[in-house]
């Protein structure tokens, strides 16, 4: 942020009553809230596996689950290296997405391209959502001085990325639009 004398204001920190700054309890409150999400993402998306059709689809959300156990287990690291304990704040964005997921497959018929095309857009929106809070952090990972923390929040981050590049090219290539009923 640029002041009119051309200068770069810095965040003011305010320390709280524990001696950490507003931004230090803002950093681990999004560790916490992307713990939680990716606990709960751990155990829905083997119901969008069951649900998907298409074995590029199935494949790919295979993968993301395996990188979502590390995300997880990359997490705890984080907290260690912060000395603080590891716990979960409830993320009710992950939740409300999750749902969003289960109404489409349950809204659309198995077997279909419509399903799994809504599998494909509410996977990116979890992608997309999980983008936005990692590279969040990790600015803020930096701004704190966290440079190993910051190290692991930039691995999760691209793979989250090449997750949603998979998710839009299993759209673009892989998908058989091929019955305009559907």
């Amino acid at each position: 942020m640029k002041h009119e004398s051309g200068t770069t204001a810095k965040f003011k920190t305010k320390t709280l009553l524990n001696g950490e700054s507003s931004l230090q309890e803002l950093f681990l409150d999004g560790i916490m809230d992307l713990y939680w999400a990716e606990n709960h993402l751990v155990k829905s998306l083997p119901k969008t596996i069951k649900a998907a059709n298409s074995s590029a689809l199935i494949t790919a959300i295979e993968n993301h689950l395996k990188e979502t156990e590390q995300h997880f287990v990359r997490l705890e690291q984080i907290f260690k290296l912060m000395g603080k304990e590891a716990l979960e704040k409830k993320c009710d964005a992950m939740e409300g997405l999750t749902k969003e997921a289960e109404e489409i497959i349950g809204s659309t018929e198995a077997g279909t391209v419509a399903r799994d095309v809504g599998i494909i857009l509410a996977s990116q929106k979890v992608e997309h959502y999980e983008i936005a809070s990692y590279s969040g952090l990790l600015q803020l990972a930096f701004t704190l001085g966290l440079q190993e923390v910051a190290s692991l929040l930039e691995r999760t981050l691209e793979e989250e990325e090449a997750a949603d590049a998979l998710l839009y090219e299993v759209a673009e290539n892989q998908i058989e639009y091929t019955a305009p009923e559907q």
